[in-house]
């Protein structure tokens, strides 16, 4: 049955005409889904439509506001938004829609103030200014677009805003000289009815992002997560430097000043969690995805992430609920589950989880991100909308539609964990844990997907036991459900990865080698290959859901 059920998946996915079935044929993301040579199709379940139905309300997020055709955040809010629709959303669009993802990216820059600063949204009213609002740091995204696309055009152009406004920041937002990044409100930090900001402005003194209110109790805050996001931030201003023959260490040397000011100023031992200083010199103790923000702004080694995920991530007292990780820690007593309004005292957020793998897949801990990802996969799956937030007990849909995060997140995570990823440091990434056993009816019996990556075009054909992959038409290999193969660009084997919570032991078949390559591979391991053969192993742990 299983064979019977691949071989359709892989026939329904040659009949190709992705745009015309989405119904995005002739937009600018039909066309780039075109070029690209993107193709998605699912034997049983929602997944084949849903998916289809993801690149339509895209392609409605996609418009112009001042002259060509970008990324707009989409549901309620019209325009493009600096920590999330310029960012970490488009970091995710440039896998799909490069061009258009590149003219995102440069309205900021067109649009920086004389002073430097870079405008927080950019609407059809105009670029905004009442408050910083960056969460995802911008030249992490401008490198990875660089990587892929070769353009040192656009390169130069953000490196000479960013430089500018890294001297803004520093000017007006460290009011204390401690080092660190200031919040001066609410929507500085995107954190909308969040506990954390209790008595604190929505917006900047006088919606004047350089000003604070001097009357408030409590900010300006020394924020974790904004000080993460510079050091971040300037860790890849030396990168780019660099690239572009300049000094990179002035930034290197920054960006360790901005880590020592993010520990001295926002880290608690005992907790062992970042937390806002307030004015008076005391930290707001609240446990938020303040630390999923800082742990995917790189900060950390591996035996820190590893500890944050024992204790926070993977618990099921603290951020892990079924269907996402929450926004405020559930033993919280602030904690407030509702996902009918753009909330981040609770819910889970689309954001928060599509910022999520820059934190898991630089530690390799890629088994728990796919473990926690299927139940918000099944969620979506099933759901009549994409929104912004989920009701993290029962995964039901909440705030807003056609919101871009939740639509690129689900398109994502498709891609990341059962399908074919060109990564922006190079290889592909053929991933097998398909979405087979989803609950609630979103479960498939078989999947099959498409890309073209330097003129060949690669297919991958899955089921709940193996997965196939193809090039140009031909039988190029074969692996067990669970695990991840890595390529080169040109398709030789890099590595094998463990994507599943348990070992997978199988064969690996390629074409052409009569005897197949047979491994065990552990959650998380990953085993390094040569011409076919291991060359190395490196174990990691799995850290399991905490009761």
């Amino acid at each position: 049955m299983t064979r019977t059920a691949r071989a359709e998946a892989r026939r329904r996915l040659r009949r190709g005409g992705t745009a015309a079935r989405a119904g995005i044929a002739g937009t600018p993301l039909g066309e780039q889904i075109s070029a690209s040579g993107i193709g998605f199709a699912a034997v049983g379940g929602p997944l084949e439509d849903r998916w289809h139905r993801a690149l339509a309300e895209l392609a409605q997020c996609v418009r112009p506001i001042d002259g060509a055709p970008v990324l707009n955040e989409g549901g309620v809010y019209d325009g493009c938004w600096l920590e999330s629709t310029g960012t970490i959303n488009t970091d995710v669009l440039a896998r799909f829609a490069p061009a258009i993802a590149t003219d995102t990216l440069r309205q900021f820059a067109q649009l920086q103030r004389e002073d430097g600063m870079l405008p927080y949204k950019v609407t059809p009213d105009g670029p905004g200014f009442s408050q910083i609002q960056i969460v995802t740091p911008l030249a992490r995204v401008v490198w990875r677009h660089f990587r892929r696309t070769g353009d040192q055009a656009l390169l130069r152009t953000m490196y000479d805003a960013m430089v500018r406004y890294d001297a803004w920041l520093v000017q007006y937002r460290d009011t204390r000289g401690t080092g660190g990044v200031e919040a001066f409100c609410a929507f500085d930090t995107g954190h909308d009815l969040s506990p954390r900001f209790w008595f604190a402005p929505d917006r900047a003194f006088h919606a004047d992002a350089r000003q604070v209110d001097p009357a408030s109790a409590t900010v300006p805050y020394i924020a974790p997560d904004l000080t993460a996001n510079v050091a971040c931030q300037r860790w890849y201003l030396a990168a780019i430097a660099e690239q572009l023959g300049e000094d990179p260490q002035p930034w290197r040397d920054a960006a360790q000043r901005s880590l020592e000011a993010l520990f001295e100023q926002c880290f608690d031992e005992e907790d062992a969690l970042f937390y806002d200083r307030d004015r008076t010199g005391n930290p707001v103790r609240i446990a938020s995805d303040v630390l999923l923000r800082v742990l995917a702004c790189e900060v950390g080694d591996a035996d820190f992430f590893a500890a944050s995920l024992r204790r926070y991530l993977m618990n099921t007292g603290k951020f892990l609920a079924h269907h996402g990780f929450t926004t405020i820690a559930m033993d919280d007593p602030r904690f407030d589950h509702d996902a009918s309004r753009n909330s981040w005292a609770g819910p889970v957020n689309f954001l928060a989880q599509l910022r999520a793998p820059d934190a898991f897949e630089k530690h390799g801990h890629v088994a728990e991100l796919a473990l926690t990802s299927q139940p918000t996969l099944a969620a979506l799956a099933v759901a009549d909308t994409f929104p912004q937030c989920l009701d993290p007990w029962s995964g039901a849909a909440g705030f807003t539609e056609v919101y871009s995060p939740s639509i690129l997140w689900f398109l994502d995570a498709v891609e990341r964990h059962s399908g074919i990823l060109a990564h922006h440091d190079g290889g592909i990434w053929f991933s097998g844990l398909a979405p087979t056993r989803l609950e609630h009816g979103a479960a498939a019996e078989a999947i099959a997907c498409a890309r073209t990556i330097r003129e060949a075009v690669w297919e991958l054909v899955a089921d709940d036991e193996i997965v196939e992959v193809h090039r140009d038409g031909a039988f190029a290999f074969s692996f067990p459900r669970g695990w991840r193969v890595q390529t080169d660009d040109s398709g030789a084997l890099v590595a094998v990865i463990g994507l599943a919570a348990q070992a997978v032991e199988g064969e690996l078949a390629l074409a052409g080698v009569p005897e197949a390559l047979t491994l065990s591979v552990a959650p998380n391991e990953r085993i390094a290959l040569d011409e076919g053969r291991i060359s190395a192993r490196e174990a990691r742990s799995f850290v399991s859901p905490v009761f």
